[in-house]
């Protein structure tokens, strides 16, 4: 059964770890869509690594793992996950693979996000404008790192020509026709997993536009980014924190007073695996989830980091939004309204220890109650709970 893994808030919903699980059941991995400005933390053998641009299932030595023409490539990053690889001991010869339409983050597109940078709060990875170049058909592509003289033809500098010359000669063997490969390997029967970046609170056309990314991190975003058909995924798993966290500008109902985000980024380690900022953080937002739930499909829910929330003696859901004087239960589309949102709460009482926690009924009577609402509230089963950093820290329900 191929399978997606989608974030439902905005990024940063502990996906790695996840598809770190998971991916023992599927033979390829396959990256759909984003750039660098993700980052996927992995504890590997008790080193953790943050993984940008290759999928998390490259620690399984027995699985595939592909980064599909929807992705963005910034070729020094990835020569850098690379050799980290290497210097952990993971080999990924015949079994890494980079699509030749994948698009290519030039040094201009650095230097065009500053601006970006300042007014919206990307991560300044170049991201927005090498995906308007592909928009505007102004860019490249990785299969065209095999012709100099095409790459001559955009204005390419001769020293980043130099360094994807030198990619060329070193990795070049891992840039294919992912398409035909993806296709001959569900032909074969092989189980695929599709792993994404960001969330869907961050996704070009239903996000919080426009603080958002510049792709689609939803699962339309798949079938663009890989060429995989649209009937060959059927289970869709949506990742959401026990409670919610976003990076950089925006509008953000459920943020937490000062004290208590502080509280949770130092418990959670809530700073950015790019970026290393330190994200906000709010109470889980039931309004929003319910939207990226309608949205996306899911089959599914997995709930990630729920023993950050040891201690507190209470918890908080967000159930509506009153919005000038008037409740609404749906997330409007208008950034304007959502700025001036103010949440509703249902208040839970706090549990003392769910950390390291491996089986439900372990679970304190109080998180149980908690998980069983934002079920019921969302018509959706929570499938694998996380309670902790490390790999074995997790639930499957």
């Amino acid at each position: 059964m191929n399978t997606a893994l989608i974030g439902l808030q905005w990024g940063d919903e502990g996906k790695g770890k996840l598809i770190d699980y998971i991916a023992d059941s599927f033979d390829v991995v396959c990256r759909y869509q984003g750039g660098a400005n993700a980052g996927h933390t992995v504890i590997f053998e008790d080193n953790k690594i943050s993984l940008h641009l290759i999928p998390s299932g490259i620690f399984h030595p027995d699985k595939v793992c592909i980064i599909g023409n929807g992705t963005v490539i910034d070729i020094e990053q990835l020569v850098r996950e690379l050799n980290e690889l290497k210097e952990i001991g993971i080999g990924f010869e015949d079994r890494f693979y980079i699509s030749k339409r994948a698009h290519i983050i030039q040094p201009a597109h650095f230097l065009i996000e500053k601006d970006i940078k300042k007014e919206i709060g990307t991560t300044g990875k170049g991201i927005g404008p090498a995906y308007a170049d592909k928009m505007s058909r102004g860019g490249i592509r990785m299969g065209d790192i095999f012709n100099s003289e095409y790459l001559q033809k955009f204005g390419i500098s001769s020293d980043f020509i130099e360094t994807l010359t030198e990619f060329r000669e070193k990795y070049g063997h891992f840039i294919v026709n992912t398409v035909e490969l993806l296709h001959s390997f569900a032909k074969k029967k092989k189980k695929i997993l599709f792993e994404g970046a960001q969330g869907v609170m961050l996704d070009i056309d239903f996000g919080t536009y426009p603080f958002v990314t510049s792709s689609n991190p939803t699962p339309g975003g798949i079938f663009t980014g890989t060429g995989a058909s649209p009937f060959s995924v059927s289970r869709i798993i949506g990742v959401t924190k026990a409670y919610s966290t976003r990076v950089g500008k925006g509008p953000f109902p459920t943020e937490m007073s000062d004290k208590l985000q502080n509280q949770i980024r130092e418990s959670g380690g809530e700073y950015g695996a790019t970026t290393g900022r330190p994200r906000r953080c709010g109470y889980l937002d039931l309004v929003s989830l319910k939207y990226a739930v309608q949205i996306t499909g899911i089959t599914e829910l997995a709930l990630s980091k729920i023993d950050v929330l040891d201690g507190l003696g209470e918890v908080k859901l967000a159930t509506e939004y009153k919005i000038d004087g008037k409740t609404i239960d749906r997330f409007p589309p208008e950034i304007w309204k959502v700025e001036r949102a103010k949440p509703i709460y249902k208040s839970f009482p706090g549990w003392k220890n769910t950390k390291g926690i491996n089986e439900y009924r372990k679970l304190p009577e109080e998180a149980k109650e908690y998980i069983s609402y934002i079920e019921d509230f969302l018509g959706s089963k929570i499938s694998m709970i996380s309670t902790g950093r490390k790999r074995g820290d997790l639930i499957s329900v």
